[in-house]
């Protein structure tokens, strides 16, 4: 059997978050939620997901500084992270990336092409860990 892929959700909004979250977990993914970038940095650090979903516009720390520290961190640099946003215009686009998102997808979008996708770009990247 193969091992399940796990993800760390980051988003402030409770409801879209929830509704990724358990739709991911009905895929086999092993999830993980965070409500902001500082419990995200966290939940990676320690758990070391295979992927981060992460939105971009949020309270505090938002997700553009959360990704730079992730990246920037040797424990947590090769998790691709991939922007869940709906900010995803061409400026945001730009920052995603400049901060180290490896993916930008827009919301809304759909859950199920999200959800092949991240299996998708998994195989491909085939990240090592640290």
């Amino acid at each position: 059997m193969a091992k399940k892929v796990s993800v760390l959700v980051v988003d402030d909004f409770l409801d879209g978050r929830e509704m990724v979250a358990e739709y991911l977990s009905f895929r086999g993914f092993v999830v993980t939620e965070a409500k902001d970038g500082e419990e995200a940095i966290d939940l990676a650090t320690r758990l070391r997901p295979q992927i981060v979903l992460m939105d971009l516009r949020m309270p505090g720390m938002d997700g553009w500084e959360a990704t730079r520290r992730l990246k920037k961190d040797p424990r947590t640099k090769h998790i691709p992270v991939v922007a869940l946003t709906a900010h995803a215009l061409m400026p945001e686009v730009i920052a995603a990336r400049k901060a180290g998102c490896d993916a930008v997808v827009a919301k809304p979008c759909d859950i199920t092409q999200l959800a092949d996708s991240l299996f998708k770009m998994l195989r491909e990247t085939k990240p090592k860990r640290a």
